[in-house]
């Protein structure tokens, strides 16, 4: 039910964004708003974590799934304010839904949890995606009839949080009952960002990785989609991007569970197997992007069809770039998985994953705002997401155990030492009244 709720909510958004310009005839002011989306996901993404284990993930969940979207091509002010807005409840139904999927199923069910919520999310924005398809296969132009049908959609996810168990009923498949906060004070949850961070320091190693994970679609939907394709063909390059993403999740949540091999092995597997198809991937980008320029793609020019002989292979790239995106994310979240089991230090996590990444989005959505040269963003992505490689590779080596110990539950301890002394005052206060 979780991922049916991105499937219909943040799976719509990314139909639209991965059209390039967000469907809008002025590519600028979907850059803008895009920005404005990530600036505020960025910083209410850090805070989210400690949001959710006050009021508890179902109702995080539920605010998460309001936003706002745009039908008018000319409301430009209303498209950035709308961003900005959906910024903020993205952080909070992220933050949310990280916390459910990593701490509901058993440590031998974390890459097949997170690839299966990863495949439905995804079906959203493939079917996101066919929908815009089939309303401008004969068009070479935008229709409102698109934005009426996508929000049609994303209203249905936000009814279903109304329909979904508490978390606190929830019972892992060996028996296990999910340990849900307490709903402590706002002041020990802040604290507890502070605690996460000293009692695990690795995952900061985990910090470029994050900022990479959403830095890449700028150039690939508004720098490659929009800048090279018209309606038709961005359409169908949509599509089979986000289908691909059904596949790759798949295959290396496979992968990241599989039985047969010890989760250390299977973690830097992951690893080699993220560092081969980013080289793969870029160096065929590279071949592309050396051949055009802001200048020489001017937004009135005539652009590849789909029946153009060229486009075959320049769908290709897109659906590899699925591949890598889908098994980027997917090992990010594994990643996280494997270092606790503790639902709180797990929000707080997926709260700075969502943070740091949507700040490296925003980043790179105003440089494409203020028209920065395709190749300087793409360069600048290339070299991110190796540093993320980079930068993970100890934190593989350090911190990743075969099994989870008590000594990962950073927050846990917290809590049970805050309640020890309690338990503590509470005897010395009855001493004293004896």
């Amino acid at each position: 039910m979780v991922a049916f709720v991105c499937f219909l909510c943040p799976g719509m958004f990314n139909a639209l964004t991965g059209l390039g310009g967000g469907g809008q005839f002025n590519p600028t002011t979907s850059a803008n708003s895009t920005c404005a989306v990530y600036a505020t996901y960025a910083f209410f993404a850090f805070f989210s974590g400690t949001v959710n284990n006050k009021i508890g993930a179902k109702r995080t969940l539920l605010f998460g799934t309001l936003g706002a979207m745009n039908i008018h091509p000319d409301a430009g002010w209303f498209v950035v304010t709308s961003g900005a807005l959906l910024g903020v409840t993205a952080a909070f139904l992220w933050t949310a839904q990280g916390s459910m999927m990593l701490s509901y199923c058993t440590e031998a069910q974390k890459g097949i949890f997170i690839s299966i919520f990863w495949a439905i999310f995804n079906m959203g924005a493939v079917v996101g995606a066919a929908v815009s398809f089939g309303q401008n296969i004969h068009s070479t132009v935008f229709s409102n009839g698109t934005y009426v049908g996508i929000l049609v959609l994303t209203i249905l996810g936000v009814t279903i949080p109304l329909l979904m168990a508490d978390p606190d009923k929830m019972i892992r498949t060996d028996g296990t009952k999910v340990a849900m906060p307490r709903h402590p004070s706002w002041k020990s949850e802040f604290y507890g960002l502070w605690v996460a961070i000293i009692t695990d320091p690795m995952i900061l190693l985990l910090f470029p990785m994050f900022f990479a994970s959403n830095y890449f679609y700028t150039w690939q939907f508004n720098d490659y989609n929009s800048a090279l394709f018209n309606i038709r063909a961005r359409s169908l390059n949509n599509f089979m991007y986000w289908f691909s993403q059904i596949i790759g999740s798949g295959m290396i949540g496979v992968i990241l569970d599989s039985k047969r091999f010890r989760r250390r092995v299977r973690a830097f597997t992951g690893w080699g197997i993220l560092l081969a198809m980013t080289f793969a991937v870029h160096i065929w980008a590279y071949y592309y992007q050396r051949t055009y320029t802001r200048a020489s793609v001017p937004p009135d020019s005539q652009k590849m069809d789909i029946y153009d002989p060229r486009y075959p292979a320049h769908v290709w790239l897109m659906i590899f770039y699925g591949l890598l995106d889908a098994m980027w994310q997917t090992t990010s979240f594994w990643l996280i998985g494997a270092m606790s089991n503790d639902t709180n230090k797990l929000a707080i996590y997926s709260g700075f994953y969502h943070s740091i990444q949507s700040a490296g989005a925003a980043v790179v959505w105003r440089m494409d705002a203020i028209g920065v040269p395709y190749m300087n963003i793409f360069l600048s992505t290339w070299c991110l997401v190796v540093a993320g490689l980079v930068f993970c590779f100890p934190m593989i080596y350090l911190r990743i155990r075969d099994t989870t110990v008590l000594e990962d539950e950073g927050l846990m301890q917290r809590d049970q030492g805050v309640d020890s002394m309690k338990a503590k005052g509470m005897i010395e206060s009855e001493i004293e009244i004896s």
